[in-house]
């Protein structure tokens, strides 16, 4: 057994999710208790910087040292407050903040940048530590993202049930789990990105509230308002949205500028507040569907929902409206917090990495092959 801290701040930006586990096994067997779970929330300058990165604003290359430098001392924070009341860590897997993700294109590969420095974060804690899980799965052809299809399959998949496995955070992603009792189970399993997810959302609560307020609660504003379908229609029309699997995205594209269109948009067709969150709300919804409908090979018996947008109750019931078939659940509901499932995930995978077990699943990211995924800081 190893005690292993996950860290991970989304494309939301609201903190960082640190989860402390306690973790055995290889794959098949794998056993994973967590032993702590909290968001440190970043703060409110250094936030702001962020998504003025993430928003395509110039830095220097001074401003972006610095700016690294930050990130990791948060990190390292947050990595020493969840051990608070925990043994020591062994491990941890940081997977940094994203300030810039570019898809791999038929003349050149992705790349993928991810500050908080892991040398810092591993001499200030005193822990090895591993970061830029991305870097080698870009380098052999892929997508670098999602990450997480792999864990998904080793902990949530089911013996009779497909399941969907639906990450809402900044950015959706799905995964896809066929029945493990299927002798070719592994090599079915299949994920993206889906599109949007809290991110308009986020930006229209905090535009309408003048900045007092970060994201629609229990989705109660969006459910006083009524969704325009036709602005949803040709929102779709995205080229993303259409795009065939492997694919992921992220603010570059489902963000400020997207969410400016977006709002022109709705003030020529003059709808009030609660209308045009009801309406960025349906697009996350209906681009979940539509992404289930144009590339899953099945409809999935159960979705499993985590991420930020599992608590959205609006959200979560117009998902089970359209989805009829599905069961909708969380993944709490099936023994993983939703709310640090991607923390745990990215410590699974240091854990993977210092057992030399690959990580990636090429058939999800496009890769030439699976690899070793994250690099190793040694503490001195």
């Amino acid at each position: 057994m190893m005690i292993v801290v996950g860290l991970m701040s989304g494309t939301s930006v609201d903190g960082i999710d640190a989860a402390a586990i306690a973790v055995s096994g290889t794959e098949a067997d794998l056993q994973v208790d967590l032993l702590a779970g909290e968001t440190y929330p970043y703060p409110p300058e250094l936030r702001d910087k962020i998504l003025a990165v993430c928003g395509g604003r110039a830095i220097s290359m001074m401003e972006l040292g610095m700016l690294d430098d930050a990130i990791a001392f948060q990190f390292a924070n947050a990595a020493q407050k969840i051990q608070a009341q925990q043994p020591k860590a062994d491990l941890i897997g940081s997977h940094g903040q994203t300030v810039y993700h570019r898809p791999p294109s038929q003349d050149r590969l992705g790349y993928s940048l991810q500050l908080g420095r892991g040398d810092l974060i591993a001499r200030l804690t005193g822990i090895k530590t591993i970061c830029n899980f991305r870097a080698v799965d870009l380098a052999l052809g892929g997508e670098g993202a999602p990450l997480v299809p792999k864990i998904d399959a080793c902990l949530l998949s089911h013996p009779t049930k497909s399941r969907a496995v639906q990450n809402i955070g900044g950015i959706g992603n799905v995964t896809f789990l066929p029945p493990n009792q299927l002798s070719d189970w592994k090599d079915r399993v299949w994920g993206w990105d889906t599109g949007p997810g809290n991110a308009l959302i986020d930006l229209a609560v905090s535009h309408l509230s003048d900045g007092s307020q970060t994201y629609d609660r229990d989705g109660q504003w969006a459910a006083g308002g009524t969704p325009d379908r036709q602005l949803i229609t040709k929102w779709l029309e995205q080229d993303f949205f259409r795009q065939s699997p492997p694919k992921s995205t992220g603010r570059e594209l489902f963000g400020q500028d997207y969410f400016t269109r977006c709002w022109q948009d709705m003030e020529q067709n003059n709808l009030k507040d609660s209308d045009r969150l009801a309406t960025l709300t349906e697009l996350t919804v209906a681009s979940i569907i539509d992404s289930y409908q144009r590339f899953l090979p099945q409809m999935p018996d159960e979705i499993l929902l985590c991420g930020g947008g599992a608590r959205n109750l609006y959200l979560r019931q117009r998902l089970q409206a359209e989805l009829t078939s599905a069961q909708i659940n969380t993944t709490d509901e099936v023994g993983i917090d939703g709310n640090f499932k991607e923390a745990i995930a990215f410590a699974i995978l240091a854990y993977w990495r210092v057992l030399a077990i690959t990580g990636n699943l090429p058939q999800v990211t496009g890769a030439s092959k699976p690899a070793l995924l994250g690099e190793i800081h040694l503490v001195e």
